[in-house]
């Protein structure tokens, strides 16, 4: 579990592009920053002292490990301001030299949003190789540190014969809960994991969009918050929720009342991922935290607030392991591979939303 010694095999980090480092305030110049060991940045991260964060409060994901981690490492002191990706997107962007942020933690779809912008520092980590294509920038913009697949949460009171799948799902009688799909992240990748199953994808949402309309048709649908006060008041009989939600609410509620399974037809695995801002004025504490948390610790730590580690091949402990679902229920779970579709998609989902399902919700 210590991830020091893991890390100081590696010797220069291949980190920042010359464009992605040229307005940073205090690191010096970008040859500076691009050719630092690993000592090197743990070093200046220690002299900068600080890490300051956004949307990546102590109670998600377990953050607090991590935080009180690098305090106990590195010296390193705190403070997180919790917002939605879009906010941490625009607060990089209004105060860009003049950042209170040095990182963020964003949903996948949003680090290529933000690279765009050119709010990003480029930086790859010693733990590189081990993440896959489809969850990192190839340039180290932006880097998933761990994931969530979406899950059917049962309420064993309510539910006899669980479905573990969609068509499973579809052929019962029970009420399912997505909540507001005109706006929630989670609700819209259900409907896209349902359009996986039935042969969609996200250029093409519609068998999704079919699927909860019958659903709604059979009046089986419920459109409200698959809440832990919802859940807990027994109003919900199966919840479509990330997995770590869904872990975590029935850790929360009664780990006996509440079974997980990811539906074995499909679903979609999408990902959260760090941002470091260009601006920063801790560059090498922003960094070191990226480092921190793709290390075997780091992911751990992600793991016990029952978030998916993005490193398979991360060494967990026996107390993390036994909070995650087993890893054969996920060999159906696809990422999102044409973000600029995704993104098209979602901007209709509301419309058909209306259109197609909620006028049969009973």
């Amino acid at each position: 579990m210590k991830w020091r010694n893991h890390l100081l095999v590696a010797t220069v980090l291949s980190v920042c592009t010359l464009a992605a480092c040229s307005n940073d305030v205090d690191s010096g110049s970008a040859q500076d920053l691009g050719n630092l060991k690993l000592e090197e940045i743990e070093e200046k991260a220690k002299q900068e002292g600080k890490i300051n964060s956004v949307g990546m409060p102590d109670t998600w994901a377990n953050w607090k490990d991590t935080w009180e981690g690098l305090g106990t490492e590195y010296s390193l002191k705190h403070v997180d301001t919790d917002m939605s990706s879009a906010e941490e997107i625009a607060k990089f962007e209004a105060e860009k030299a003049n950042a209170s942020a040095d990182i963020g933690d964003v949903g996948i779809a949003y680090g290529p949003i933000a690279e765009q912008k050119d709010l990003t520092l480029a930086y790859k980590t010693s733990y590189w190789d081990d993440i896959p294509e489809w969850a990192k920038d190839d340039d180290g913009d932006w880097v998933v540190g761990y994931t969530g697949t979406i899950s059917f949460l049962a309420d064993k009171n309510k539910v006899a014969k669980i479905p573990t799948s969609w068509e499973e799902l579809l052929n019962s009688n029970y009420k399912v809960a997505i909540g507001d799909a005109l706006a929630a992240n989670q609700a819209q990748f259900a409907i896209l994991a349902a359009a996986f199953a039935n042969g969609g994808d996200e250029k093409n949402i519609e068998p999704g969009i079919e699927y909860f309309a019958k659903l709604a048709e059979q009046g089986r649908l419920l459109t409200t918050d698959p809440s832990v006060a919802n859940l807990e008041k027994g109003e919900v009989e199966i919840a479509l929720l990330w997995d770590f939600n869904a872990l975590g609410y029935r850790e929360q509620i009664d780990k006996d009342r509440f079974d997980v399974t990811i539906p074995s037809d499909a679903s979609v695995v999408s990902g959260y991922a760090t941002i470091i801002n260009k601006y920063a004025k801790n560059p090498h504490a922003a960094m070191l935290t990226r480092e921190y948390i793709l290390s075997d610790k780091g992911q751990d730590n992600l793991a016990k607030g029952y978030a998916r580690p993005i490193r398979e091949n991360a060494k967990l402990s026996d107390e993390a392991k036994s909070l995650l679902l087993d890893a054969d229920l996920y060999k159906n779970a696809n990422p999102v591979k044409d973000f600029s579709a995704w993104e098209a998609t979602t901007a209709q989902i509301p419309t058909l939303w209306q259109e197609k399902v909620l006028i049969h919700v009973k």
